[in-house]
């Protein structure tokens, strides 16, 4: 059975978001056009969820500010703008991602104390989301991760498939991606091809 994971296409981190990536709203019509397809069996989305007080925004924390670095469940964390707080119009899909053919939505990020950028556990690796035992028993063979932000979520969400669905061969479609930073980009697309995750561009994807 073949997959398409889209991680976190919510208005939070499209243009006008509250940490909005660079053209990340350009993701949306390709991952329309890969819905449409009919390539996968399963399509699955991720959503960032958090409580107005997660341990991961700067406001949680009296003199941080946006993108320093302090702390969280004892490990370094990005200190990042409120974004994505549960029920807020921010926590919501990009009005024109294809919602209604989506099977499965994954929320995370819903512990204050932990940040949870992969769609399959937080962080600190000690809780999970349900996600792999999820794919594993709809007998996912083949998985392919897009959406935002490849050097952050999607990255995390990629890595995490190789490790927790083992036999599952995971690609990553580039061009339906968008990252923080060039540099970030190009070092995630590096560690993803460096752990056996192939890279893809949504012709391809679609091809098979």
């Amino acid at each position: 059975m073949k997959a398409l994971l889209l991680v976190d296409i919510q208005n939070g981190f499209c243009p006008g978001g509250n940490l909005a990536v660079p053209g990340g709203d350009e993701v949306v019509p390709v991952a329309n056009r890969l819905i449409d397809s009919g390539t996968y069996d399963l399509i699955v989305a991720s959503q960032d969820w958090h409580p107005a007080d997660h341990g991961s925004f700067a406001s949680s924390h009296p003199g941080k500010t946006h993108f320093e670095i302090g702390t969280l469940s004892g490990k370094p964390q990005m200190m990042w703008p409120d974004h994505c707080v549960q029920g807020t119009p921010d926590a919501e899909f990009h009005p024109h991602l294809r919602t209604a053919d989506i099977h499965f939505i994954q929320q995370k990020g819903q512990d204050s104390a932990v940040d949870s950028y992969s769609a399959f556990r937080d962080n600190d690796q000690d809780a999970t989301t349900g996600l792999a035992d999820y794919l594993a028993q709809q007998g996912v063979t083949d998985l392919d991760v897009c959406g935002l932000a490849t050097d952050y979520c999607v990255k995390f969400s990629a890595l995490d498939a190789v490790e927790m669905l083992p036999g599952v061969t995971v690609r990553f479609i580039e061009d339906a991606s968008r990252g923080i930073t060039p540099e970030g980009i190009t070092a995630a697309i590096e560690e993803m091809r460096s752990r056996g995750i192939a890279i893809v561009t949504s012709d391809q994807a679609i091809a098979g």
